[in-house]
């Protein structure tokens, strides 16, 4: 696979663009990037089989860090049919906002990787021609990346977002934050398309084109 091709504005564009190609939606937090995967979605909802989707929702609650939302769900914000399988796990902690020592953010890492490779399991077991990936950012928090790789290569379709920053980097000595930057730039190299998102990103009818 050759270099992938970024997308300057987001907001020009559709899933249609997207379709059958792998994406991943990059961003410092509260830059959209679970708004546009969500667009992106009901978008997909409008032209694909329900059945035919899958959403593996990685995504700690929402809350607030230094002034600004972080963390969140696509069900908060968006209505899903009962058709398309939703996969989330039971609990994620957001490690770097919630530990109190290097021993707790280590042991939350470990928590969040056992109940996502759950449901990572679940969709490779029975696979979706198209995958959305909310917050994929926080599973390679642990070092593992090779069953986003499977699920990504299984699925026609890829439609993922990651936190990349600089905001969340203090990890109490863990490193945790070297190596999920680490692993986002080594999934980086593996997709057909790149959404960096700068800020807010406005509302604006989708264009057609690339």
């Amino acid at each position: 696979m050759g270099h992938p091709l970024q997308l300057k504005d987001p907001a020009r564009h559709s899933y249609l663009e997207l379709a059958r190609r792998k994406t991943l939606i990059l961003g410092e937090i509260s830059t959209g990037k679970t708004s546009l995967t969500a667009r992106f979605l009901k978008e997909a909802l409008q032209t694909e089989n329900p059945k035919d989707i899958t959403l593996i929702d990685m995504a700690p609650d929402k809350i607030i860090h230094r002034g600004k939302p972080i963390g969140g769900r696509i069900l908060d914000i968006t209505e899903l049919p009962c058709a398309m399988r939703v996969l989330q796990p039971s609990r994620v902690n957001p490690p770097r906002h919630s530990a109190k020592s290097k021993e707790e953010l280590l042991k939350f890492v470990e928590d969040n990787r056992k109940a996502i490779e759950e449901v990572l399991d679940i969709y490779l077991d029975r696979p979706t021609p198209i995958l959305f990936i909310n917050d994929l950012s926080i599973y390679l928090q642990s070092g593992r990346w090779r069953k986003i790789f499977e699920a990504m290569n299984r699925s026609e379709t890829f439609i993922a977002n990651a936190y990349y920053g600089e905001t969340l980097k203090e990890d109490l000595g863990t490193e945790v934050s070297e190596v999920e930057k680490r692993l986002v730039e080594k999934l980086s190299d593996r997709v057909d398309l790149i959404i960096k998102l700068q800020g807010e990103q406005r509302s604006r009818k989708p264009q057609h084109r690339l």
